[in-house]
């Protein structure tokens, strides 16, 4: 391979011109040819018996160059762009130039590299930390959790269906007097005021009793997912089974020692004060990194190329279709489901990609500008710890991702680490959260607020 000319054609933008010797070229058709022979027939010889100089013979010099094109472009490619030094981050355009026995192989590449970044004032940033307090309504709140989570489903007797209770039922649905696909089921479990149905349906369910058969009458909102549904009126014939609500454990000793390694309430009391007092100063400490970041942001200037943004959609997109996945349902069928299409689902990713894209490249020139390097312990470290978290071989992890990849995102994190070590970070007053009281009568303020605004 040789490296012809280099070209700054236009911002982030370098034209290749790039040669591969006729040696090279001649190697690659003989590859093709042996790759392809077998499904060559030619006349007078045994179908993949043909030789390589018949054939060319037959067709044409040219034929086995495109594969043996196809064959030589990437690793030349590869070496021209470690040979101009050029971070390249796509590929926008390869156009052969000239091909021949005597002369070779020669291509121009149109590639995008990563833009020119300038940071500044990333020492010394000014920001408050202000670690919230923990509350009685905070350990309630958790304790309501755990009583949740520890509660059981007893069958009502007696009464009729109300909001938060869970019924059984069977309903089949008609539009027009036609039942329609996928309106049908027996011993349906809904929790009534959960919204998973249509919005109308839950509510007309509340008051029913068990063993009672009843009408509910919905229409389909304008923007159903299922086109022939689409704002039609439907009934659905509903028969109520069951009636269970939840039964929530007392609030005791005898509760800490169920759900706990305490002997007695006031002690989880304590160790959930604990855990909330250290989520707390983790989410306070999350919240610095973010206003330093942002900081950073704010006083870097780079012209980034629209594909490194769609790049990282793709790369969330790929890592919510494999969490999907390993929940048991394929993307497709959340699409279909949810009624989106892939476009808005790249739109939900948009926001987030831009800014990761950003961080990273403020971080990587802060890493070179203060030259931050990433040691052998340190990347060794890193491999253990996610051969640990993947419980997969250490050796295997090497092999799966590249050394590289994982020292460019140690090195992301120490950049970070060095502006927050730099950072002037000062201590707020402790924030006490607001109690549901207060939030009521804010909101109850605001609402008065703005009733009198509309008066005026």
């Amino acid at each position: 391979m040789k490296l012809l000319n280099t070209q700054n054609t236009e911002t982030n933008k370098y034209e290749l011109e790039i040669a591969v010797d006729p040696e090279q070229l001649e190697a690659a058709c003989q590859r093709a040819y042996l790759k392809n022979k077998s499904k060559i027939n030619i006349p007078g010889f045994r179908k993949g018996k043909a030789p390589r100089k018949m054939i060319e013979k037959l067709y044409g010099d040219s034929f086995f160059y495109d594969d043996a094109i196809n064959d030589l472009y990437p690793a030349a490619l590869t070496e021209a762009v470690a040979e101009a030094k050029l971070d390249v981050v796509a590929v926008e355009k390869i156009e052969p130039t000239e091909v021949g026995k005597d002369k070779g192989f020669t291509f121009k590449a149109l590639c995008i590299v990563k833009p020119e970044v300038e940071v500044s004032n990333y020492k010394g940033i000014k920001v408050t930390k202000t670690v919230k307090a923990v509350t009685e309504e905070d350990i309630n709140e958790e304790l309501s959790r755990l009583q949740e989570r520890n509660s059981r489903m007893i069958s009502v007797e007696g009464r009729a269906a109300e909001n938060g209770d869970t019924v059984v039922f069977d309903f089949e649905g008609f539009v027009d007097g036609e039942a329609f696909a996928g309106g049908k089921a027996e011993g349906y479990s809904l929790v009534l005021g959960s919204g998973q149905f249509i919005p109308g349906f839950e509510d007309q369910i509340v008051g029913h009793t068990v063993d009672e058969s009843f009408d509910v009458n919905v229409s389909f909102p304008e923007d159903y997912h299922e086109e022939s549904l689409k704002g039609k009126p439907a009934v659905f014939k509903c028969k109520l089974h069951e009636i269970k609500t939840k039964e929530l454990p007392e609030l005791d000793d005898e509760f800490a020692k169920d759900v706990s390694e305490f002997d007695t309430l006031d002690e989880l009391k304590k160790d959930i004060e604990s855990k909330k007092a250290h989520d707390n100063e983790h989410e306070a400490e999350h919240a610095v990194e973010n206003q330093l970041i942002d900081t950073v942001l704010e006083n870097m200037t780079a012209e980034i190329p629209e594909v490194m943004y769609e790049q990282r959609v793709d790369d969330l997109v790929r890592d919510f279709g494999a969490r999907l996945q390993s929940q048991g349902m394929a993307l497709d069928l959340y699409i279909k489901y949810t009624g989106m299409d892939m476009d808005g689902i790249r739109k939900t990713f948009r926001v987030q990609a831009e800014k990761q894209v950003k961080v990273r490249l403020a971080m990587e020139k802060i890493a070179k500008l203060e030259n931050i390097e990433v040691t052998a312990e340190e990347l060794d470290a890193e491999y253990k710890e996610m051969a640990t978290h993947y419980n997969i071989d250490p050796d295997k992890i090497k092999r799966m991702i590249p050394e590289e990849d994982v020292k460019g995102d140690l090195s992301i994190r120490k950049a970070i680490d060095f502006v927050k070590d730099n950072a002037k970070i000062t201590a707020g007053k402790t924030k006490k959260a607001a109690s549901k009281t207060e939030k009521a009568e804010k909101a109850e303020k605001a609402e008065k607020e703005e009733k009198e605004e509309k008066t005026e």
